[in-house]
């Protein structure tokens, strides 16, 4: 969902959370690869997602660049959280407004996706990816969640 809301707000996505699970198959990688020419451009006509020929296109091409970068490594998260050394980034921001909207690691993670064809990927997009899924955790020092950071992992 990620790269569906490029230039869009997280409430439109979110809205269509439902449209997207039935569309893209609950998410599961190897259907959303098979998915064909024709399946992409029923999509175009289908409300309960947003109609974005490239985002369509790229979540196909995305799940084909996975099952890929899953054969070469084990699996997509082992490739994915080798950006971070394996473990989660525990940042010590003093607020919320500290907290930078891409990183470097984010960076090297879009520049590799790329190069292996994948698109919608840059690196605030990922960024925003890297901390829903915990690999980095940018919880203002003070408040409740940073302390708990280190006794997490």
């Amino acid at each position: 969902l990620e790269g569906a809301q490029a230039g869009l707000s997280w409430a439109t996505i979110l809205k269509k959370r439902q449209g997207y699970q039935k569309a893209f198959h609950n998410f599961e990688i190897k259907k959303v690869a098979a998915m064909t020419p024709e399946d992409e451009l029923a999509l175009l006509n289908d409300p309960s997602i947003v109609r974005n020929k490239l985002k369509i296109k790229a979540a196909v091409k995305n799940a084909r660049g996975s099952l890929k970068i899953i054969e070469e490594h084990g699996s997509l998260s082992k490739y994915l959280w080798s950006f971070v050394g394996g473990r989660p980034m525990v940042n010590h921001w003093g607020s919320f407004q500290e907290v930078p909207v891409k990183t470097a690691e984010a960076e090297e993670m879009s520049k590799a996706l790329k190069k292996r064809g994948f698109s919608f990927v840059g690196p605030t997009i990922l960024y925003a990816f890297m901390q829903a899924c915990g690999m980095v955790l940018d919880h203002p020092v003070g408040t409740p969640q940073h302390k708990k950071s280190p006794q997490i992992f």
